[in-house]
């Protein structure tokens, strides 16, 4: 038995390797090929364009795959989450869809759009938000380069993707309202994950993954502290839980071992030393898993 895994070719895909790596698996993509390399030989991959692959997970030609929640939306699919992904240091991270004009238009609401035109990828999504503001508008869906269509005024508005609105801003471009909200999901067909076999496979590597996303953001720390100090040393450590303490073959010493968020490594290792600890170590974490 495989199971058949859905690669987002595009925007997603270096990210979801460099993901599957951390998480221990090695994907390996030809230029010409669209059936990667993965060293896990239960495992089928393909890569396909996100903004399909929900319809191929759904209709059980892929048992799994990874894409955004937007274009689950935008296909309407029938499909069951697996896992968020939120990989925000490997480029995979929230999203927006934002509904934008020209920095000079008169447009200051999706009420202005009445009867006009909007061009976006999200064709149905954003009908859906039309509808819901009882405005009746035509959208188009575009097919590339939307930012400049609303420059040149070819439409009215435009609904594209965006993190930072910054690409906007720097195109003339001004946001007036988000039309949604996105992250990177891991997908399965429910049929799929009713066989108990592709279930736990599949959970598996979505528990693999979610611990290699919850160690992006966190280094390990030990170091060698004597049994005196060992409670300044403790008080000063944020740890997760609560650190591991070894005794060590020298009388009175213990080694303190614990995990914390790599941004306040540079704060706490002066105070730890300060404190008394000695032979402090930081090291980097591949997966953490609760």
């Amino acid at each position: 038995m495989k199971l058949k895994l859905g690669i987002p070719k595009g925007s997603l895909q270096e990210s979801t390797i460099k993901m599957f790596k951390k998480a221990g698996f090695d994907i390996k993509i030809s230029e010409r090929s669209y059936m990667p390399y993965i060293d896990d030989p239960d495992i089928d991959p393909i890569l396909l364009r996100a903004q399909e692959m929900s319809e191929y997970v759904e209709n059980g030609t892929l048992d799994c795959g990874i894409t955004g929640n937007d274009w689950i939306m935008e296909k309407g699919s029938k499909v069951q989450k697996v896992a968020e992904l939120v990989y925000a240091k490997r480029g995979i991270q929230p999203v927006r869809w934002v509904l934008a004009v020209r920095a000079g238009s008169g447009i200051k609401s999706v009420k202005d759009l009445k009867n006009g035109r909007i061009a976006t990828e999200l064709v149905s999504v954003t009908k859906k938000y039309l509808k819901k503001n009882k405005v009746k508008a035509q959208v188009d869906f575009s097919w590339g380069a939307t930012e400049i269509k609303a420059n040149m005024e070819l439409v009215d508005a435009i609904v594209e993707l965006t993190e930072t609105g910054s690409s906007l801003r720097a195109n003339n471009l001004r946001i007036i309202d988000t039309i949604c909200e996105s992250t990177t999901q891991f997908i399965t067909n429910k049929d799929s994950y009713k066989n108990a076999w592709k279930r736990e496979k599949m959970n598996n590597i979505a528990m693999l993954l979610k611990g290699a996303i919850v160690a992006e953001n966190k280094v390990g720390l030990k170091m060698n502290v004597s049994k005196k100090d060992l409670n300044k040393v403790l008080k000063i450590l944020p740890a997760m839980k609560r650190p591991t303490i070894s005794s060590l073959t020298q009388a009175g010493w213990v080694d303190v071992d614990t995990i914390l968020d790599e941004k306040t490594v540079k704060n706490i290792i002066p105070k730890l030393k300060k404190a008394g600890a000695q032979g402090l170590v930081e090291y980097p974490l591949n997966k953490v898993i609760y």
